[in-house]
């Protein structure tokens, strides 16, 4: 076979994979649109939040407080959009810290994640970079940092802790 019929070959593989992803993706799309009519109870949005806590939180017993951090901008949109609608907690109430590599510009980096949470830049906490990283350049140009999201709460950081073992105990 030459290279041109193996370019030929490859072509045509990518188009219909590309178009049984298309199909795939709509099935399940349809297949859980029916969750949108869950979105409306309040103790749904409540275990919703607890399960991102759960995976995305501060783990330490020492603090007590809300902590999140992602580099993922839609957990992060979640994360603020859920503690709105759980507990009433609005972004003047938060406070953010980016974590972040030595060749980013924190500036940068902080408007960047102040538009995505709408966080005042007053509510930032000054930062440094990450020391393992001077003289490694960042490979992923989209790469943002670290945003860390933090607020008062301790009550409910044990409440959405508290939400998983009953969880586990019902099953």
């Amino acid at each position: 076979m030459n290279d041109h019929s193996f370019t030929k070959a490859q072509k045509m593989a990518w188009e219909s994979n590309k178009a049984k992803r298309e199909r795939l993706l709509h099935v399940l799309g349809a297949n859980v649109a029916s969750l949108q009519e869950k979105l409306k109870d309040a103790d749904v949005l409540k275990l919703l939040l607890s399960m991102l806590y759960l995976g995305e939180g501060s783990k330490w017993k020492s603090h007590r407080g809300l902590v999140l951090g992602s580099s993922n901008p839609d957990i992060i949109r979640l994360y603020i959009r859920l503690l709105n609608i759980c507990y009433g907690i609005t972004t003047e109430k938060l406070k953010c810290r980016v974590s972040y590599r030595a060749d980013q510009d924190i500036h940068v980096l902080q408007t960047y994640w102040s538009q995505i949470t709408s966080i005042p830049l007053d509510n930032f906490y000054k930062t440094i970079p990450d020391p393992r990283t001077v003289g490694k350049p960042t490979k992923h140009q989209d790469y943002k940092g670290v945003a860390v999201i933090s607020c008062a709460g301790t009550h409910i950081q044990l409440e959405l802790e508290m939400i998983p073992k009953v969880i586990l105990k019902g099953l």
